[in-house]
């Protein structure tokens, strides 16, 4: 006997009535298979009988072929399952009592709420099973209760088509039409890089990429500053792989005041430095800023924590440094799978919480090995799979100083190369780097009348 079948007589919530007329209510119209099939799997059945009808039903209905009693008990016996179905006389009994007018959404809904309790019941079992046993750190096994609690609520059946005045109304028309409004997405505080991206939106996966020394931390913690800042004032969480939080605060916080980092650790400031350290450290200190340094994180520590901030206080943008370094639940084949994995459910979390999420990510030594132009390819990054795929748009942050450290013209120059995005051009952005304060900056030609904290 299946698990499920001694579940339900063990007493676990099931409305068999209901289950039977659902699918009798298919037999009775065919038609009505595309609203049974939208909403329900077979493993909303609480009988393995019912599971078995459904799914042969499914699949007529795939073939395009009409679903009646001398299809469906011909399909179960290609599969020899019309015994384990309840047999032909059970399947000829299945639209007994149907009323003249079908209430196939109230027989759908019940079954629904009936599956959707047992797997609560299951799932909790499953977690107390664990916490009892040991089998895991705490930690883990709280991440992966609400994990699944949450997957529980995101498996039921939503109606995600809208029309064109649903999606306008929900946004307001003169918000979706205005380009400045909040639409256009969460400004970088890097103009030129705005103008051409619309700033990150919503849902979207950003890869920004570079071989080690290039500086990707320090922009995107550029970029993490400006939009917890007063400017933009939403709420940032980053995740380092690579970086204690201590550290990362540090440079923040020497960015901001720009402070030399070199000065501030060997304790040698003066006055001044002191004061503006002191200002930027309030000002961060009252920021929307989450910093996370968890060793060994994977996408499903992330995805809880996560739906903790963004329901205390709202997300604005999430940033990963960087995917190399974390690590995907379950067997892979080889790293590169891993990696794919871990880049597809990125993306997938972002559309989920409807955040864009920036992933830093290393870069083969592809460059390196190119005579004359060292400048990133989309083939460089390191162990792709499917990055450059699931990535809305991925960017190379590329210093030629650091190839050519004797030419004077190059110090504090620096391109951002825009290789792959899917709603808007690709090219190059320059902007300026201070090395003393790990901090990027706009060209003071690309500012116009900006006032003088955002340029160089």
């Amino acid at each position: 006997m299946n698990v499920q079948d001694i579940a339900f007589q063990k007493g676990l919530p099931a409305n068999l009535e209901a289950e039977r007329l659902t699918l009798g209510a298919v037999l009775v119209d065919p038609d009505c298979f595309p609203l049974v099939g939208g909403e329900l799997t077979a493993e909303d059945f609480s009988l393995e009988s019912h599971r078995r009808v459904f799914q042969r039903m499914s699949a007529l209905a795939e073939r395009g072929e009409r679903i009646d009693r001398v299809a469906l008990a011909n399909e179960l016996m290609r599969h020899s399952e019309l015994e384990s179905a309840g047999g032909l006389s059970y399947l000829m009994s299945l639209d007994e009592g149907i009323p003249q007018s079908l209430n196939v959404f109230g027989y759908v809904k019940i079954v629904k709420e009936k599956a959707t309790l047992r797997k609560v019941i299951y799932t909790a079992q499953s977690v107390m099973d664990k916490a009892f046993l040991g089998v895991d750190e705490a930690d883990h096994i709280l991440a992966e209760a609400e994990e699944s609690f949450l997957n529980i609520g995101a498996s039921k059946a939503k109606n995600t088509l809208s029309r064109p005045s649903e999606i306008i109304d929900e946004i307001g028309l003169d918000q979706f039409l205005d380009p400045s409004s909040r639409i256009k997405g969460v400004s970088t505080g890097f103009s030129k890089f705005d103008e051409m991206t619309g700033g990150f939106r919503e849902g979207e996966l950003i890869i920004i990429a570079a071989r080690p020394a290039m500086g990707k931390t320090a922009f995107a913690l550029n970029i993490a500053s400006h939009v917890c800042g007063p400017r933009v004032n939403k709420p940032v969480a980053v995740f380092s792989l690579e970086m204690s939080k201590e550290s990362l605060l540090t440079r923040m916080i020497c960015a901001a005041a720009r402070v030399d980092q070199h000065r501030f650790r060997t304790g040698f400031l003066n006055d001044d430095e002191r004061r503006q350290l002191a200002v930027a450290a309030t000002d961060l200190m009252d920021a929307p800023l989450y910093l996370d340094d968890s060793p060994g994180v994977n996408m499903m520590d992330i995805h809880a924590k996560l739906r903790r901030v963004q329901a205390e206080r709202g997300l604005g943008l999430v940033i990963i440094d960087y995917l190399q370094l974390m690590q995907a639940r379950g067997n892979h084949d080889s790293r590169t799978q891993e990696v794919s994995s871990i880049s597809r459910g990125m993306k997938l979390l972002s559309k989920e919480l409807r955040v864009p999420i920036v992933g830093l990510s290393q870069l083969s030594r592809g460059p390196e090995t190119r005579p004359g132009d060292h400048r990133p390819q989309l083939s460089d990054l390191r162990e792709s799979g499917s990055i450059e795929q699931d990535a809305d748009m991925v960017c190379f942050l590329f210093r030629e100083e650091v190839y050519k450290p004797d030419r004077e013209d190059l110090k504090g120059r620096a391109e951002l190369i825009i290789s792959k995005q899917r709603n808007g051009p690709v090219g190059k952005v320059d902007l300026a780097f201070i090395h003393k304060f790990t901090k990027f900056g706009n060209l003071a030609e690309d500012m116009g009348d900006l006032p003088h904290d955002d340029y160089v």
